[in-house]
């Protein structure tokens, strides 16, 4: 269970919440939405006890119970003894202290066999006992079967894990624990249709508590018993799904700008009616001094009308003409100690085009972004670009973010000279105000990626190799990077696992992986987008 009361959070001199209450009971599972930036990663952070120095808060927060949390951004080296997939699982119920202790005691015992030896490996082993310890392959191999694992990455670094296969073992994690309350932020980032349809049903049974943040509308509107809205400094609660709760919400919003509405015209009258009696019989400025007192209570008491959330529209400079041919690819190959994972990739690109890289996760759709970005060496073959080409690139976890300078620090001058110019970029894709001078471990995912696009733009780039750049994006953000980029005329590869992203890019080629087949779209290559 979570409970709040009387909270409010302010970060750089904005307030996100003020005075707001709610409780999330065992049982409810519980939507976290709002657009990008209005602080619902801040939120999640108040409540876990981790908000950043730049945050105050006041009121109360607590959450009963056991807690499991799933950050949108993983660990890098993981949260157990060992920096494998294996060892991050057992540590959400400290198996993997146990088992060390476990091995340490029983090596100790067998050296020495005192009644004190003895005695410390059998409690050991009955807290590995009590806390599942010798069923935790079997239950293990279930959630990786179900979440589309190969089991034996478990045992992989996970630092060379894809996007994908790291989410993966993070929501195993939190699922093995089986803590009283779990908090969720963006579940099902970078998974496929069946992990997807399998997340749904685990959640659906789990008894406990959940939050989750998500802009996977399909599990919001199939999982979510309640939905908090954070907007206009207030946390707003909405009984029912989340289809439910659009319906309410613009039903609420309609009633508020009518009573509004109506408010304002009778405040005008009344203003209008007390101003001819001033000046007039004493009677009558009588009657103008009740009329002031009548305007003051309804102006005190107006409706308050809360802002529509519009999606804004955004804009890429229009780019340099390059070649015909901007980009060729010859039998790319990339292996990892041993490991193939690209086999002879070949395609190129003319100008204009916009293809689509798909396949299932670990098929080596970031390794051949990264090849094509200059950022990775390929085991085998050639990338060349094609003349009067300037490439950007957009990395899965904003690697091209730099974390010590701020937002604004981080957009190329080169092209921008001002800073009039660079803060007009960032506020364009929605990073206005103070957000510029924003350290971007400050910023949420959504405007990490939104940062990430303008420095994509301000290079002023006329080819894009873009690894999943809606990540973390609310809806309408992601309508309108597809849309930017559909009627863009550079010349763009991307991957990405969102259908409304991709929907309106509107594809020209596909690039499927590892069929490596490359042709013009189709619209059954629509499929392969979630079901990689």
């Amino acid at each position: 269970m979570i409970v709040g009361s009387g909270v409010t959070i302010e970060i750089g001199g904005r307030t996100l919440l003020r005075d707001a209450s709610f409780v999330i009971g065992a049982g409810e599972t519980v939507g976290l939405v709002g657009r990008n930036g209005a602080g619902k990663s801040t939120f999640l952070s108040v409540l876990l006890g981790e908000a950043g120095p730049g945050v105050r808060t006041s009121g109360n927060t607590r959450i009963r119970g056991t807690f499991g949390h799933l950050p949108q951004a993983p660990e890098p080296r993981g949260l157990g003894l060992e920096p494998i997939g294996f060892s991050h699982v057992l540590s959400g119920r400290g198996l993997d202290v146990l088992d060390d202790a476990l091995d340490k005691a029983r090596i100790q015992m067998a050296k020495d066999p005192s009644e004190e030896n003895i005695t410390l490996f059998a409690d050991l082993e009955e807290q590995y006992r009590e806390n599942g310890g010798y069923e935790a392959e079997s239950v293990m191999a279930r959630l990786a079967d179900g979440l589309g694992l190969r089991q034996e990455l478990l045992m992989e670094d996970l630092d060379g894990l894809s996007g994908g296969q790291r989410r993966r073992v993070d929501l195993m994690r939190i699922l093995f624990q089986g803590p009283d309350t779990m908090i969720l932020d963006e579940p099902t980032n970078h998974l496929d249709r069946p992990a997807k349809a399998w997340l749904m049903d685990e959640l659906e049974r789990f008894p406990g508590a959940i939050l989750v943040v998500s802009h996977d509308l399909r599990l919001l509107d199939r999982s979510v018993t309640k939905v908090l809205h954070l907007a206009d400094e207030g946390l707003h609660e909405f009984k029912g799904t989340y289809s439910s709760y659009l319906v309410q919400l613009e039903a609420d919003l309609s009633r508020r700008e009518r009573a509004a509405e109506l408010e304002g015209r009778e405040i005008d009258r009344l203003s209008r009616l007390a101003d001819s009696m001033r000046g007039s019989t004493n009677r009558r400025a009588r009657v103008a001094r009740t009329l002031d007192k009548r305007v003051e209570r309804l102006e005190s008491s107006r409706t308050e009308v809360r802002r529509r959330e519009r999606a804004g529209t955004l804009t890429l400079p229009t780019p340099p003409r390059s070649g015909e041919v901007p980009l060729r690819v010859e039998g790319l190959s990339v292996r990892y100690e041993g490991t193939t994972v690209l086999r002879g990739v070949t395609f190129h690109c003319r100008r204009g085009d916009r293809v689509l890289v798909v396949g299932r996760n670990g098929a080596g759709k970031s390794s051949l972004l990264r090849c094509l970005a200059g950022v990775q060496e390929p085991t085998g073959g050639t990338v060349a670009l094609g003349p009067n080409v300037s490439l950007g690139y957009f990395a899965q976890e904003h690697e091209q973010i730099d974390p010590s300078r701020t937002a604004l620090d981080n957009v190329d001058d080169t092209a921008l000279v001002t800073e009039t110019e660079r803060r007009s970029l960032l506020g364009s894709f929605g990073l206005s105000g103070d957000a510029a001078h924003q350290l971007p471990g400050t910023l949420s995912g959504g405007e990490r990626a939104k940062l990430g696009l303008a420095m994509v733009a301000a290079g002023r780039s006329n080819v894009l190799v873009l690894d999943e750049p809606t990540n973390n994006l609310d809806p309408a953000s992601i309508a309108a990077v597809g849309t930017m980029l559909s009627t863009w005329p550079g010349t763009i590869v991307v991957v990405s696992h969102d259908r409304s992203f991709v929907e309106a890019l509107a594809p020209t080629h596909a690039l499927a992986l590892p069929e490596e087949r490359f042709d013009h779209w189709r619209d059954e290559d629509l499929e392969q987008v979630e079901a990689r």
